[in-house]
Parts: C-alpha cells; structure tokens; sequence
C-alpha cells in the first residue's frame, strides 16, 4: 500500500547485535587463523596442492578480521563512522574480499577434491603447485574486479555525517540492487551450483565404489558437512536477505510500505553477523585437510587433559588428610 509516511525503521538493532559478534569472532578468528597459518608455514616443504588453496583462505580471513576493531569502534560509538570516507570503503572492500575470497577458495578445494577422487588416474602428475598457485591469484584479481565496483558507490554522505554504509546510500539505492543481483550471480551462486555439482558427483562415487579407502571416504564427508555448514549458516542467508533488504529500501524510497520492512532490516543485520562468522568457521578446513594441525590439536588437548588431572590429584590428597 501506498502511504505518505513508512513506519520508522529499528536502525539501532545493528549497534546493539553487531558488536558482540565482531568481539567473538575477532578473538577466534585470530586464534585460529594465526595457528593454522603458522602450522601452515612451519611445513612449507611439505606443502600440498590442496593447502595453497587453504592458506588463501587463512589470508583472506586475517585480512578481513584486522578490519574488525574498526567496525566495533563504530558500532560502540552508535554507528558514528570516525576514521573518513577512504578507510570506510578500504573496510567495506576487505569484508567483500573474505566473503567472495572465501567462497572462491572454497570452490577450489571443492573442485580438487572431485577430480582426486573422480578422476584420479588423469590427475596424476598433470596438477601441480604451481597450477594451484596460478588459480589461487586467478581467484584474488576476479574477487578484486567483483569487489571493486563497491567502492565508488557512496559510503558516507554529508547529511548523514557519521555513517559508513556497508551498501550505499538510499539515493544510489536502486543501481546498487541490481549490481547486488549481478555480483550474488557471478560471486556466490555459480560458485555455489559449482561446488554442489562436485559434492554430488563424489558422493555418487564413493557409494558405488568399494575400492576407495575409508578413510578418505569419511574425510570427503566431513568437509562436505563443513561446507554445508558454512552455505547454510553464513552465506545463503546474507546474499538472500542483503537483496531483500535492498528491495525494501527500494520501496521505502518511494514512499510504499511494507509491514515486512523492519523484520526484512533486523534479519539483514543477523545474516551480517552470521556471515562474519565465516572467518571463524574457515579454520574447521584446516583442521580437515591437514594432518598436522590435527595432530598438534590432539596433542594440545592430550596435554591439557593432563594438566588438569594432575591438578585434581593434589586436591583430593587435601581432602583425605583432613
């Protein structure tokens, strides 16, 4: 229906929701991020066709999580942008390097895991590092291209000193959305069908064949619930709910109301939080694809499982004597 006046929209859910989130996701994403990349580059020459794949994804994460304090300091300060209109965009940019980055790369170990397991007998000796690192910087400049349009859309705006929109402005409202349908198409969705087609292929696979070891069976299948895992918790709902927001505020312009507006705006600020946490969630792919990193985790454990026995020993010693 159409109205002279759309009831106000609840902007302030963002400063109350985000924050927490981006503290949560700083300090893990950090943690385990910087371990696995350091396990990483400890075993440089041990290096694996698969692992190039995964250090990109480290890299995109740590690169998006030291823009993190930033956005806290903004959301702390009641969505008061004070860092100026260049560094808002050089935020906004890096946050769409992890997120298209990370599903980039994500399809390309999708992609290696299919053709090991489907065609192994092709792949023998024909992939090596240098191909993986080829494509890894294939997949950096086609994100950056994607990416780039972004940042000459209008992040702040004189009469809203302050703001640093993670979209644009209302007054850009309407070509952002359908730039934001063309970069959902090109930067999520075809790398999405593409990892889904690999997935289903390999399962197909592994349930005909008896030949192939369990072992990689059941890593294939951990890594697919990752994988699902991080589509369905942090990268569907943004990519659906950031256009539907947009639509909105397309309506909104207009002067045409929708009782769904406010509901549409929270979930949108929820699927920003969610998609964050992708940078925290990438870390589960190092642990799956190399044996290392998971040994150290088991030894980490082992130890502090120790730790803490013999810490509880002295304790019931205590008690008895009394």
């Amino acid at each position: 229906m159409n109205y002279t006046s759309c009831p106000r929209v609840s902007f302030d859910f963002s400063s109350r929701f985000l924050p927490p989130v981006f503290i949560l996701v700083f300090i893990v994403g950090l943690v385990a991020n910087g371990w696995g990349l350091k396990s990483l580059l400890h075993n440089w020459k041990k290096l694996k066709i698969i692992n190039v794949f995964v250090l990109n994804l480290g890299l995109a994460d740590i690169l998006y999580l030291l823009t993190l304090p930033f956005l806290m300091v903004y959301y702390f300060m009641g969505s008061k942008w004070i860092f100026g209109d260049t560094f808002c965009k050089i935020t906004r940019f890096c946050f769409n390097l992890n997120l298209y980055g990370s599903i980039g790369f994500l399809t390309c170990i999708s992609v290696y895991r299919y053709l090991a397991i489907v065609h192994p007998v092709r792949m023998m000796g024909r992939f090596t590092i240098t191909h993986s690192v080829a494509i890894s910087v294939m997949v950096w400049l086609l994100v950056s291209i994607q990416s780039l349009p972004d940042m000459f859309y209008t992040k702040t705006f004189r009469n809203k000193p302050g703001k640093c929109y993670d979209t644009t402005h209302e007054k850009y409202v309407e070509d952002y959305l359908k730039y934001s349908l063309g970069w959902t198409l090109t930067g999520f969705c075809l790398p999405f069908l593409i990892t889904l087609g690999c997935y289903g292929h390999v399962i197909v696979i592994l349930c005909r064949k008896n030949t192939i070891d369990k072992v990689q069976k059941k890593r294939c299948l951990r890594l697919l619930l990752i994988l699902i895992v991080l589509f369905s918790v942090c990268y569907i709902p943004y990519h659906v709910l950031r256009n539907l927001n947009l639509w909105s505020r397309v309506l909104l312009k207009h002067q045409i109301c929708r009782e769904w507006s406010n509901r549409v705006y929270i979930a949108h600020q929820i699927s920003r939080g969610l998609v964050c946490l992708n940078s925290a969630l990438n870390p589960l792919v190092y642990l799956h694809g190399n044996e290392h990193i998971t040994a150290q985790l088991r030894q980490l454990l082992q130890r502090t499982r120790q730790t803490l026995n013999s810490s509880s020993v002295p304790a019931a010693q205590i008690t008895e004597g009394v």
